[in-house]
């Protein structure tokens, strides 16, 4: 037995809410002030979620679904890889360090000014430093391994098989 598209995709939305959720405790009850690539990846995570949830309201039948899917996972691979990023400066040794996020030249061409400014005003940690680990893994690290659990799910989706009509 296998899920509807609009079960799978409103699964998906609730997934992302959950991980924005998750994101604001950590940002205002906790006090963890998110870095520009933390707040990338959030971009990046309610673009994802706007997705599903379209998807879900659409409901699409199967070429609908699938090119759902594929705009999922193109943005839930963008997500991966800012996750990625952050994960590799987070295990750079201390003196390798880089500087931090993206430079503010890609920030002003992909975002408007206001939304640049407030990424680079709100991103005031360290994007090197890790603030919180659960098992061993960090934030980005769990981060990235939600991105690529959305991946799977939104794959799921473009290979999905018709089911089998019977007699």
């Amino acid at each position: 037995m296998s899920l509807s598209s609009r079960s799978v995709f409103l699964f998906g939305f609730i997934c992302c809410l959950s991980m924005l959720l998750v994101a604001g405790y950590f940002q205002f009850v906790e006090q963890l002030e998110p870095c520009p690539l933390c707040i990338l990846q959030r971009v990046s995570i309610l673009v994802i979620g706007l997705f599903f949830l379209l998807a879900a309201l659409h409901n699409p039948k199967t070429i609908g679904a699938r090119i759902y899917g594929c705009l999922i996972a193109i943005f839930a691979v963008v997500g991966a890889s800012i996750s990625a990023w952050h994960v590799r400066l987070q295990n750079l040794p201390e003196d390798q360090v880089p500087s931090c996020g993206p430079g503010l030249n890609f920030m002003l061409d992909n975002f408007p000014i206001a939304d640049a400014i407030s990424m680079v005003l709100r991103g005031s940690g360290e994007c090197a430093e890790v603030l919180w680990t659960l098992a061993g893994l960090s934030i980005p690290a769990w981060t990235l391994v939600a991105f690529t659990a959305l991946f799977v799910l939104a794959m799921s989706q473009v290979f999905k098989q018709k089911p089998a009509d019977f007699i």
